[in-house]
């Protein structure tokens, strides 16, 4: 990668702990329920406290993101839910590695100067 190559991680943060209801997380994500529940079903995304009933679920911010992030999958690559539980595992895996490798470097780069 050059000077000029960057990789920009953004994280969504939720100062304040906004929650979402089952139906609430369906409006924003432009899905049926039945979608979200066998995300959740299939470890996709996570309810902040599951409960026994659905409708009782309270999603966070992340997990929006995350039926974002799902929904586009889905859409653009025609994945199938196991496909989309092991890639969505598969890009954390990544973005992690991403910011340990750069937490690396920038304490390299200190230990150089």
């Amino acid at each position: 990668m050059s000077d000029k190559d960057s990789i920009l991680t953004v994280e969504v943060m939720d100062s304040d702990g906004s929650t979402f209801t089952l139906h609430e997380v369906c409006e924003r994500g432009e899905c049926h329920a039945e979608f979200v529940i066998k995300l959740v079903n299939y470890g996709i995304i996570s309810p902040v406290e599951p409960s026994a009933e659905a409708r009782q679920w309270l999603f966070d911010v992340a997990a929006l993101a995350r039926l974002h992030k799902a929904r586009r999958l889905q859409r653009d690559l025609k994945m199938n839910l196991p496909g989309l539980a092991m890639s969505l595992e598969l890009l954390d895996e990544v973005q992690e590695m991403r910011r340990e490798v750069a937490r690396l470097n920038h304490r390299l780069q200190q230990l150089l100067d």
